[in-house]
């Protein structure tokens, strides 16, 4: 057997490397390189599926209509779909001109405003007494008290629980009548939180595991508006942040890629550090 080449060599090398440490080079909050292998992956993802749960007025939800599936006739196996859903249901981002003229579009977020450090505040012990809680001022402060002020540029992650009764609407948006939202029961954030959230502590980013970052009774939307105003944009029907740690985590939010959208459906991830 011939020695191998250096050149070879090394591109064996660099093969095995990339193996072993994928190294990505993400702002703002992940370092300047994090090493993904080093991190627990959490998907704070909804499947998109015919029990994806859209707002109760949306027009239409998620279809998939099957173009190709099976042997083709030169042998070998081909499938192929298409797929059709409004850009706000299931797990999805809401853009800034979605409740604020002028602001940015699904494209136009940079990609520094969907990724960063995150924390995680725990509302479920009262939202599981009162539907319609609303994460106060009082709430922000107390958990700065117990893990330190929640610097710029973070991720403002709103848990509540609600994903566990996913994909039962009635139990998750509180009443599953088509075209009524007088009667939707789930937390969120107020907007005394969300002032002092985005206004006072810079967050990127404001993230929930219910149907909106407004709750359910809400009828003008103000958080939403409090955030779209200043290019915040949002993260709606997260799943699995009881995984999260309070803090230490981090948090990637892709949407896709709509131009001029005001959201769209979204694979957000957490990575949480091996230690």
């Amino acid at each position: 057997m011939l020695p191998e080449q250096p050149s070879s060599q090394l591109k064996r090398m660099s093969v095995v490397r990339a193996a072993y440490s994928i190294v990505a080079f993400i702002p703002a909050g992940l370092g300047a390189q994090t090493d993904l292998l080093s991190n627990r992956l959490v998907d704070l993802t909804h499947a998109l599926n015919a029990q994806t749960i859209y707002w109760p007025t949306s027009p239409s939800t998620f279809k998939l209509d099957r173009l190709s599936y099976g042997r083709t006739e030169g042998g070998w196996f081909y499938s192929a779909n298409a797929f059709s859903a409004p850009e706000h249901g299931g797990t999805h981002l809401d853009a800034p001109s979605h409740f604020a003229e002028g602001r940015q579009t699904s494209e136009q977020i940079p990609l520094s405003n969907l990724m960063g450090p995150a924390v995680v505040i725990d509302i479920s012990r009262k939202a599981a007494a009162n539907s319609d809680y609303r994460l106060t001022r009082d709430d922000v402060l107390a958990f700065e008290r117990r893990y330190g002020r929640i610097p710029p540029g973070t991720i403002v992650l709103l848990r509540t629980d609600w994903s566990n009764r996913w994909p039962n609407r009635k139990r998750y948006l509180g009443d599953d009548t088509p075209g009524e939202v007088s009667r939707l029961h789930f937390p969120s954030f107020s907007a005394e939180a969300a002032r002092l959230l985005i206004e006072q502590r810079k967050a990127k980013a404001l993230g929930v595991d219910v149907a909106s970052i407004d709750y359910g009774q809400s009828k003008d939307f103000i958080v939403h508006r409090i955030a779209a105003e200043r290019n915040v944009p949002g993260l709606e029907n997260l799943t699995n942040l009881d995984q999260l740690p309070p803090t230490g985590a981090s948090v990637i939010a892709l949407p896709i890629k709509i131009e001029g959208g005001s959201g769209g459906p979204a694979r957000v991830i957490a990575l949480i550090p091996r230690r």
